[in-house]
């Protein structure tokens, strides 16, 4: 057959883009619009942009196409009229390209300039790579990219690759390092990078894998040897980004070469064959060396153009050769050897065309895939200006320009036509920048369009048959197809819409036949019809009614458009050919028949193909075929006549079926003859919808995955995860598969319930190692969102995640926003300002920094409650302190806030009593700006942590930007601030420099301890300089003096414990020690204790719990430190503990240590030292006095510090027990306490007044103890024992409130002075607040806000007890309830250097490690930040957005404190330590359970934005079921009763008494109240506006009430269960029953197939299934009665016909359709082909077989049923009887 003429479908006129992008932007400066410039147009996919629609669009559709656009240094990247980027580069562009560099999917854009390589990933990252040579081209592989050196003049004098690029070298350095492991730096650079960079200079192509690594050098294998490839000749003209191949062209040698790249492993003969052999063989792991395959002489000069394309499903290399004006193609064939693929040249594949152009485009196989390669096929544009299309060597057809279209172009352009001397008729003179199926072709009138080889529009149906056929049919057969379809007679001059090529495709096989269907049957109507009559006589309208109700048409021509045929009518003999074609095009369209079927949406296509494949298979004579597809569609027994002929009695495949027998039978391997071919085969597209389902079903019943298949064949992609279950396994394979909820839709409803079902058993609890898109298919966006999360480590992940999970999910999360939402702020703020004239509230207008705590968290957390309002005034100190006296000042006002965020510091008073006059402070009060300082550094600093929520925006530039002109305490507290969330690592050394600089105390106070907490742990060593220099023991002797406060000592000396801590360096530890007993060098005594101490701290913090594991390298200091307690010089560390106590009392300052000043920071150093050692020995030198003698010699305070120290080291010993507390007292105290009396002589007075102040140390010491072990836990016997101490001190000092009767003694405060009981009971409180840090405990918090008014209430409120209630109520809500301690050895340091047991008796007291409150001294008391963790935990509602209550069941490890122990809690929440944390469970009724499980680890709480957080930064989603509230709506659980009681108070059903009915018809249902209920138990959208259709008023009037009463309870069963996708599936079901009945009753109908009834069986099987246990479930997805009430009203609807057994009986006999028109024949037809499928009634040829082998081999005598049933299993009892009656008449029929 002749190729066939086909028209071009012009697109428009071409311009690229970026020539429109650059007019409509503004022009740089150095754009000169004369530069000449260069395009070239790429597939999205290639980058990863590619749409997921239609793929037929992309050969029509420009915006399909994206465009690169390069001008000088400028880039332009478009897709159609959108600018995706722009690149400004530096110097001129040589060249771009895209590249995958071996990293998969992901593309880079390659740009070559002059002297570097700039690679940009579509996410925004660039790399530069420097290149030392001059690199001329860049071609991209599918490993890497490809670089062509230029050939140097003079090579010797080329400067070295490391010193002539020292970046190059230095990235060189540390790629070699990391590969080659533990190798001499010196000696590897000096060697190996030398001989690596030679190796490049001397290679004339090197290839870069890596964008963060640099080019190798290329290898050339000839002769089995390798040698680096030094022809500089061998021009490299084309590569490929798919497949390893290079073409090349050696100009000297005229020779055109194909090389393959290919891996080789490094060996020493490579090494060799460079200059030396010193490289070892890890530096290069594997190689890329080219091989050459193919080379050929003769052409003086390169092809201009080469590509890959396609033949008979072999990739062709194509040469184009324009001096010879001819296109060559070279074959190739792969080998696979030892699993690696090698290419060769084919020698049999070898051929030309004549071409002056030619590109490779898709066209004929747009869907069909050979290997890596789409099908390409060749567009050619021959000497004679013809454009032919190509598929290999054959010729297809010739392409034209639409007619008219010349003339058309003249006359828009007459001056181009003008100056055109030749003839008007166009001419394509050349072609370019092929993409899928569009071309650009120039013209002769210079002019270039945009054409598409496809017409636009297409049939999607004649494009699956298609690519069916083209991965179906045989090569020799497929390319017989194409002749026939690209011929001559199937020419598209005739027209091109949709019907027209469906037609068309048909005309194929109905030609082979010699009976082709005129596709212009009809002549055209005259002008004067009406628009009407046109639309009434079209074929529109005669397909119309087989769609869609409404519209009935019983007119036989309804199915013109393929004329039927006779059998054997024809002129001539079919050829072989020709028959084996339509045999095997039968099997293909047959397969995409069957997947049709699986798509409801696709019935008309579906019933177009019917008519196609009954004509072929009538053709063929396979009656069977045609049995099948009448039955699906009765309607076609019209047109389609009995076959005569019986050539095969195949039965064809069945996918209802399958389906129906995997339901009863599971999946077995006889049940295969029911699936198509196509279904089995590998990377077969076009019938992948049925694919997927298929293997569905057989992963579900039973079916294991072997490899990329499973056990059956069927290939099966499963995504990773673990799985117990079938149901499990299916669920893997549907996300494996990306087959989400829009697809289950589109599935016949009885074929979606078993994977429904699957769907809905797994819902409850799935394995918690599945994908995101797992959890979306089971409806758990809550695990979801949790698992996508901490996944996604790039922001295009995010966005591609993103998108398939929506793509997963439609319609079902399309979710709506609950009807009610939490209680607002609003109302409590509400409450609080009613209030201000009574409680001195804070103003809404004042910021008091404080306004953050109030969010979602806390609003959840706290509720209604007042705790943090109450909180906020307590602590505010931007307003006047209330002030009890009788004065009246005048008032003030107040000065102007900061442009700066620090909240205002108020040191102003109120006046209650005198209408809250305002007493300002006096400005005469002698240093009250010094007064001022400290209070504003702390305000800054509280200001500064407040900035924690930025989580890491905090800039070097924000910090420079707020730094103020003149140094000031505001700007020194601030920097604390941000060092204390470790922000300070931003500033460079030359900003420390500079604050240094500034000579100001409290900034470089700030300065020191910031940068040493945001370094902790490091030991950086700039910063530690910067630290010693404050540290004047570290200077040489030969220094100059520098004169440093001892206060800016104190804090260097903290800020180096913190850097180093737990370090054990030695040095740094040698000059702590003696900083602790340095001597007095004329310093206040008081600054000297409190030095002394700051160095106990950091000694200790150096060597934090490094006591156990320091192997004796501790010994010295530890003597050393035993000494600076008073223990005699010389003594071993393992000397008894005999220490002379009287010592402790010296306060001489000689040549002997000052114990009054160094013990305090000895005990706090040994202390740290063993942290949680539980060492005896150092235990033992901290003994307690147990003595009177002793007593008297030992400040209690020490005894205090002893007890802690104790404590700390015997970790594990502390119980929250009363008796454990009583435990450290010694007896002697005991006995003392225990005998108090009040007629003591004075001199017993005096020995009590010893025991009574040891006695309250040591409790205020084990209580502090107590507090650091549980620190953060709110463990409740810590809680009580410490509250029930609080009391009792609160008491002894004054009686307020009645307690019961306890072991504590009384009388106390007789003997102790009150200073001693407040310091005590504070330091009980802090203790207190340290174990429920974070958790708002109400009744501490009343303790708290007593103690405060009680001191204000006295008139002389103590400045220490103040600093501790504030202290301990921010303990309390510490981080709004946010965040809690941690107990690791660090928190616990730090939450000791907070609790130092002294409180300061003023702003003024300086004494003892920086701690007094509004002091430079205090800024110690703030590190208890840095035992802080946010381990909160609140749960979001994934449907909503909104954070909700829900339970949690929190398990811990065992301890030896307790066993295992699991309790509950309600989110949001603070968790335990991750130390003991074992499992997270999401429990109660109202939420979908999951689980987190966990491994118990010795490591801080997960900071935020870590990818391993399994909490996401605190946040678990959660998804409510339906049918219950929210706990904020809903606290107590009422309002869910409203779901049982639902379809009967508020939908108004019709009871089951009849005399009920008719009140029930008056009821009117409002939608506005459906709307509101529905919404409370459901989000989905589906079910809302379900409920509002069954609400319309317009359903009164109607009289089918059973289906509206039906809807109300399916709508009531979807809500209850949560289960929307039970609204289709119900629905679905019930009309296919009521058409069915409907057909009894009425003399039309639309129902025009019975693929229903098919679908209503497989749902039955489904019923069977889930009651027999092969699905495992507690129940079915559909209520089972009402699935058996389907098949027996089915089975009456087919029983109550009379003339149904005479249709039967017409039809076993006939073996033949009935082609009468009559209406109620029609009716008939439709209801035996019912019967037929239900009944499972195999075709006519097949039971006249099984009764002609009954007839011959027995003597039937009385029934043949038993026999019947054994040849034809599958067919049910009643169709055997009635098979029986009408073969075996004269038998008694008897029932089984």
């Amino acid at each position: 057959m002749s190729p066939g003429v086909r028209s071009l479908t012009v697109l428009g006129k071409f311009k690229p883009f970026g020539l429109i992008a650059e007019a409509t932007d503004c022009k740089p400066p150095d754009v000169d619009v004369s530069d000449s410039y260069e395009y070239f147009l790429f597939d999205p996919h290639l980058t990863g942009q590619g749409n997921d629609g239609d793929g037929n669009e992309a050969n029509f559709s420009r915006q399909r196409e994206h465009e690169l656009f390069i001008r000088h240094n400028r880039i332009i990247w478009t897709s159609g009229s959108r600018v995706l980027k722009r690149f400004t580069l530096s110097s001129p562009i040589i060249k771009a390209c895209w590249s995958h560099l071996g990293r998969g999917p992901e593309a880079f854009l390659c740009v070559l300039q002059i002297g570097c390589l700039t690679v940009y990933s579509t996410s925004g990252e660039v790399v530069s790579v420097p290149l030392s040579r001059t690199v001329i081209s860049i071609w991209p592989l599918p490993f890497g990219l490809l670089l062509q050196q230029a050939a140097e003049v003079n090579q010797s004098s080329h400067i070295p690759f490391s010193s002539a690029t020292p970046t190059l070298a230095s990235r060189e350095m540390l790629r070699q390092r990391k590969e080659t492991g533990n190798i001499s730096p010196q000696n590897f650079h000096s060697s190996v990078a030398h001989e690596l960079t030679s190796r490049r200079d001397m290679s004339s192509h090197l290839i870069l894998r890596d964008p963060l690594e640099e080019p190798e050098p290329i290898y050339l294998e000839e002769r089995g040897k390798l040698n680096i490839m030094k022809d500089y000749d061998e021009r490299t003209i084309w590569t490929s980004d798919r497949l390893p191949l290079m073409t090349s062209y050696n100009k000297g040698k005229m020779q055109h070469s194909v090389w393959a790249a290919e891996f080789i492993d490094s060996n020493r003969e490579a090494s060799a064959s460079c200059s030396s052999g010193v490289a070892p063989d890890t530096v290069f792991p594997k190689r890329v060396s080219f091989r050459r395959i193919w080379q050929a002489k003769g052409a003086k000069k390169a092809a201009s153009k080469v590509f890959l394309a396609t033949d008979d499903a072999v990739p062709v290399i194509c040469f184009l050769i324009l001096e010879q004006k001819k296109l060559l193609s070279v074959g190739l064939q792969t080998v696979e050897i030892n699993n690696e693929i090698l290419f060769d040249v084919k020698p049999d594949i070898s051929w030309s065309v004549s071409a002056i152009a030619a590109a490779p485009v898709v066209v004929t196989r747009s869907q069909v895939k050979n290997g890596l390669l789409p099908h390409l096929d060749i567009i050619v544009l021959s000497p004679e200006n013809d454009l032919v299309l190509y598929s290999g060597k054959q010729c297809l057809c010739k392409y034209v320009l639409p007619s008219g279209f010349g003339k058309n172009l003249v006359s828009g352009d007459r001056e181009s036509a003008e100056k055109d001397s030749g003839p008007r008729d166009l001419k394509i003179t050349g072609l370019s920048d092929a993409v899928l199926g569009c071309i650009n072709l120039s013209v002769n009138h210079s002019q270039i369009f945009r054409c598409a080889l496809t017409g636009s529009p297409s049939s999607s149906l004649a494009n699956d048959c298609i690519a069916a056929l083209a991965e179906g049919l045989q090569s020799d057969l497929y390319n017989l197809f194409l002749s026939l379809l690209w011929g001559d007679d199937n020419s598209d001059q005739k027209g091109s819409c949709v019907h027209f090529e469906w037609e068309a495709f048909c005309n194929i096989f109905l030609g082979i036949c010699k009976k082709p269907t005129d596709v212009h049957q009809k002549q055209p109507k005259t002008s004067s019809e009406s628009s009407w009559e046109f639309l009434l006589s079209s074929k529109f309208h005669k397909a119309y009614p087989r769609f869609h109700s409404g519209i009935i048409s019983n007119n036989s021509s309804d199915l013109e458009g393929i004329v039927p045929f006779g059998t054997k009518t024809g002129g001539g003999k079919i050829p072989s050919k020709s028959m084996e074609l339509m045999v095997q095009s039968l099997d293909c369209l047959h397969a995409v028949y069957e997947s049709l079927k699986m798509d409801n949406l696709r019935k008309q296509d579906l019933h177009q193909l019917a008519v196609l494949l009954c004509n072929i298979a009538k053709f063929l004579g396979e009656k069977c075929y045609i049995d099948h597809y009448i039955r699906d569609f009765p309607r076609l027994s019209e047109t389609i006549r009995a076959c005569t002929t019986l050539s095969s009695s195949r039965k064809p495949p069945n996918l209802f079926r399958w389906f129906e027998n995997c339901l009863r039978r599971g999946s077995l391997p006889t049940n295969l003859d029911d699936l198509p071919d196509l279904i089995r085969k590998d990377g077969c597209s076009i019938v992948s919808w049925a694919r997927k389902i298929v293997s569905f079903y057989s992963v579900l019943f039973g079916d294991k995955p072997v490899g990329q298949k499973l056990s059956s064949g069927v290939p099966c992609n499963i995504s990773p995860g673990s799985y117990s279950s079938n149901e499990e396994l299916a669920i893997l394979a549907m996300a494996g598969e990306r087959f989400g909820l829009h697809q289950l839709d589109l599935l016949p409803s009885g074929v979606s319930l078993p994977l429904r079902h699957a769907l809905d058993s797994c819902r409850e609890s799935p394995p918690a190692d599945w994908p995101a898109i797992a959890y979306v298919l089971l409806g758990r966006e809550d695990m979801a969102l949790s698992v996508f999360r901490n996944l996604s480590s790039s922001k295009e992940f995010e966005m591609q995640s993103d998108t398939s999970l929506i793509s997963m999910s439609i319609p079902y999360m399309l979710h709506l926003h609950p009807v009610i939402v939490p209680s607002s702020l609003s109302e409590s703020v509400g409450m609080e300002n009613s209030k201000i004239e009574d409680t001195s509230s804070v103003d809404g207008s004042v910021i008091d920094g404080m306004e953050h705590i109030f969010n979602s968290y806390t609003q959840l957390r706290y509720g209604r409650d007042l705790r943090l309002n109450e909180i906020r005034r307590l602590l505010c100190s931007a307003r006047p302190v209330i002030i009890q006296t009788s004065a009246n000042p005048t008032i003030s006002d107040q000065e102007q806030q900061q442009a700066f965020t620090v909240p205002k510091l108020v040191l102003a008073g109120r006046l209650p009593a005198q209408q809250n006059a305002i007493v300002n402070l006096d400005p005469n009060v002698r240093n009250i700006q010094e007064l001022k300082t400290w209070p504003e550094f702390h305000n800054a600093v509280a200001a500064g942590l407040r900035l924690a929520p930025l989580q890491g925006k905090v800039s070097r530039t924000w910090i420079k930007y707020n730094k103020p002109g003149e140094p000031n305490a505001v700007h020194a507290g601030l920097l604390f601030g941000l060092g204390l969330q470790g922000y300070l690592h931003v500033l460079n050394l030359s900003d420390i420099y500079q604050y240094f600089t500034q000579d100001h105390e409290s900034t470089t106070v700030g300065l020191m301890l910031g940068l040493a907490a945001s370094y902790r742990r490091t030991m950086q060593p700039e910063i530690a300089k910067a630290l010693f220099f404050h540290v004047p023991a570290r200077y040489q002797a030969s220094y100059a003096e520098f004169e440093i406060p001892t206060l800016l000592q104190s804090a260097a000396l903290v800020s180096v414990g913190i850097l180093f801590e737990g370090s054990a360096h030695q040095q740094t530890m040698q000059l702590l020690l003696g900083e602790i007993g340095r001597r007095s060098a004329g310093d206040n005594v008081l600054e000297r204790e409190g030095y002394a101490v700051s160095a106990g701290f950091s000694l200790g913090l150096v060597a934090l719990g490094r006591g156990g594991d320091a192997l004796g390298s501790l010994d010295p200091f530890v003597n050393r430190l035993l000494q600076y307690l008073g223990a005699k010089e010389g003594r071993s560390l393992l000397a008894p503990s005999n220490e002379d106590h009287r010592s402790a009392a010296q306060i001489t300052d000689g040549s002997t240590s000052n114990v009054d000043i160094t013990a305090p920071g000895a005990i706090i150093a040994l202390a740290l030292m063993y942290l949680k050692t539980e060492s005896e020995v150092i235990f033992s030198k901290l003994s307690i006095p147990q003595t009177h003698y002793e007593l008297e010699c030992v400040r209690p305070d020490f005894i205090m510090l002893r007890v802690i120290a104790r404590n700390l080291i015997m970790w594990s010993r502390i119980r929250p027990t009363c008796e454990w507390i009583e435990s450290q007292v010694p007896e002697v105290v005991k006995n003392g306490i225990s005998h108090l009396q009040d007629d003591m002589d004075d001199m017993y007075e005096m020995d009590v007044e010893a025991l009574v102040q040891a006695y309250v140390n040591i409790v205020a010491g084990a209580c502090i103890s107590l507090g650091l072990r549980f620190a953060g836990t709110r463990d409740g016997n810590a809680r009580d024992l410490l509250y029930n101490y609080a009391l009792y001190l609160l008491n002894e000092i004054k009686p307020v409130s009645a307690t019961s009767e306890t072991a504590f003694p009384r009388g106390i405060s007789k003997f102790v002075d009150k200073g001693t009981l407040e310091m005590c009971l504070y330091l009980v409180i802090l203790s207190l607040s340290v174990v429920m840090a974070g958790s708002g405990d109400l009744q501490i918090f009343r303790l708290l806000r007593f103690l405060r008014s009680r001191n204000s209430a006295d008139g002389h409120a103590n400045y220490g007890t103040q600093m501790a209630v504030s202290l301990a109520t921010g303990f309390l809500f510490l981080g709004g309830g946010m965040r809690t301690f941690s107990t690791s050895n660090g928190s616990i340091a730090m939450l000791l250097i907070t609790l130092y047991p002294r409180l300061p008796s003023g702003p003024n007291d300086n004494r003892c490690h920086l701690q007094a409150s509004l002091t430079l001294l205090s800024a110690f008391r703030h590190l208890y930040v840095l035992a802080t963790e946010a381990r909160w935990l609140q749960t979001i509602d994934v449907d909503s957005g909104l954070p909700v209550y829900a339970p949690l069941e929190v398990t811990v490890k065992e301890t030896e404190l307790y066993s295992e122990t699991r309790f509950c809690e309600v989110t949001p929440c603070i968790l335990p330590e991750r130390a003991i944390l074992k499992r997270i469970c999401v429990c109660g009724p109202r939420y979908w359970p999951q689980q987190v499980e966990l491994v118990p680890e010795e490591k801080h709480w997960w900071s935020f934005g870590d990818k391993s957080d399994p909490f996401s930064s605190g946040v678990i989603h959660v998804k409510r079921k339906v049918g219950a509230c929210s706990y904020v709506d809903d606290p107590v659980g009422c309002q869910s009763l409203l779901s049982r009681a639902m379809h009967k108070v508020v939908f108004g059903l019709r009871t089951l008494d009849e005399s009920n009915t008719l009140a029930n018809s008056h009821r009117e249902l409002d939608s506005d109240s459906v709307d509101h209920l529905v919404s409370t138990f459901s989000s989905d959208p589906s079910l809302i506006a379900f409920a509002q259709l069954c609400c319309d008023k317009s359903w009164n009037d109607r009289s089918d009430s059973d289906f509206k009463e039906f809807c109300l309870q399916v709508l009531f069963d979807c809500i209850s269960k949560d289960r929307p996708a039970l609204l289709q599936v119900y629905l679905s079901l019930y009309t296919t029953i009521a058409s069915m009945a409907d057909l009894l009753v009425k003399t039309d109908s639309n129902v025009c197939d019975s693929l229903s009834i098919s679908s209503l069986k497989v749902a039955l099987a489904y019923n069977e299934a889930v009651a027999s246990g092969r699905l495992a479930s507690s129940g079915g997805f559909v209520q089972s009665i009402f699935l058996a009430s389907l098949g027996k009203r089915c089975e009456e609807i087919l029983n109550c016909s009379t003339e149904l057994k005479i249709n039967l009986r017409n039809y076993l006999t006939s073996e033949a359709w009935s082609d009468d028109h009559n209406s109620k024949l029609q009716k008939d037809t439709i209801l035996l082909s019912w019967y037929l499928k239900w009944f499972s009634v195999p075709s006519p040829s097949i039971i006249r077989a099984a009764v002609e082998k009954i007839k011959s081999k027995f003597k039937i005598s009385t029934s043949a049923v038993p026999l019947l049933r054994l040849l034809l299993p599958s067919t049910h009892i009643s169709a055997i009887n009635e098979i029986d009656r009408v073969f075996f008449p004269s038998n008694v029929t008897i029932a089984l």
